[in-house]
């Protein structure tokens, strides 16, 4: 591409011409219309790209470094002219871009045939953008369960106005979250704020893995950590992972409207689940990684329990918690 057509498809440029090549036309004007390559100072040097580019100085070929300013006037109707058809020429191509790619569309979000009904998609940033998709498809049904901890609050806030416009299109949305979010106060908000339009929040304790499912079409799990999902379109596996999976979690979870207090039944079945993986060995990070909070606040609960049952070690507290545990079970 040249100087000039460079210039020319620079649409973002304002103005058109900068005051330092203004300056250097002047001074051009000023010698006669003519301009000595060799004199001009290493500060001028971009302006004096510019105005070859532009066509407001040209090369005098019976003088080697010398150039010669030309009219703007006619300039400005010949530039004029040609900005006009190629501004045509975009936007025509603008208004044809969609239907040029639809083919390429439906490619692209067609399950892979070779793959199957399951697509497995590498990298977060795809999966991502795969997700935002499937969000912003006029979905009438969304199923989530959302394991870890709080999403950080900018997460919360860029999501808001976009869950808002899916809740009040009539869409049922529900989802699934740890029980550390009802002690974040960002969390709080953005879930009273999406409950007040119907959608509906409930909190689970217990580990589980991410599962998001969209108008029973569509199901993604995480199949390696964070960076490589399974799409599955297939609508047998999607109503069990619907069924056996999301509405059984969904039973055993507990409202939440994003209210400040929280329940007595949250705490006492988060410690539950602290006791059964203390008992089982699991160790503190492990813990809090499952369960979403940090090593602090999980300090926090093992040192009110040790409190509670006047204990002062875990192998205590182990063996307290273990022995009442099975009492509660040979009574039932």
């Amino acid at each position: 591409m040249s100087d000039r057509e460079h210039l020319v498809n620079n649409h973002g440029r304002s103005p058109i011409l900068s005051p330092g090549a203004r300056t250097l036309y002047l001074k051009a004007l000023a010698g006669d219309g003519r301009l000595v390559t060799s004199t001009c100072t290493q500060e001028e040097g971009e302006a004096l790209q510019e105005l070859l580019g532009l066509g407001l100085l040209i090369s005098d070929n019976e003088e080697p470094g010398s150039l010669f300013a030309t009219d703007p006037e006619k300039l400005a109707v010949s530039l004029s002219s040609t900005w006009q058809r190629q501004a045509l020429d975009l936007l025509a191509r603008a208004v044809s871009i969609p239907t040029e790619l639809t083919d390429l569309a439906e490619a692209f979000h067609t399950p892979d045939q070779t793959g199957g009904p399951i697509e497995y998609v590498q990298g977060r940033a795809l999966i991502n953008q795969r997700l935002q998709q499937a969000a912003a498809s006029d979905i009438t049904e969304a199923l989530a369960m959302q394991p870890g901890g709080p999403r950080p609050a900018e997460m919360l806030t860029s999501f808001l106005k976009r869950d808002l416009d899916i809740i009040r299109t009539g869409a049922s949305m529900r989802t699934i979250y740890n029980a550390s979010t009802r002690y974040h106060q960002p969390t709080r908000d953005y879930v009273a704020t999406l409950a007040k339009e119907g959608w509906q929040f409930r909190t689970l304790d217990e580990p589980y893995n991410r599962l998001l499912i969209f108008d029973r079409r569509l199901a993604v799990i995480p199949v390696a950590g964070n960076n490589l999902a399974a799409f599955i379109h297939d609508t047998a596996v999607i109503s069990y992972l619907a069924q056996e999976v999301f509405e059984r979690n969904w039973s055993r979870a507990l409202d939440f409207e994003g209210d400040r207090t929280v329940p007595q039944q949250v705490v006492s079945q988060l410690r539950q689940t602290i006791v059964d993986l203390l008992l089982s060995g699991t160790n503190h990070r492990v813990i809090a990684r499952r369960l979403g909070i940090s090593e602090r606040t999980l300090a926090r609960h093992i040192a009110e329990m040790r409190e509670e049952y006047n204990v002062d070690s875990l192998f205590q507290l182990g063996y307290v918690l273990g022995h009442a545990s099975g009492t509660d079970r040979g009574g039932r």
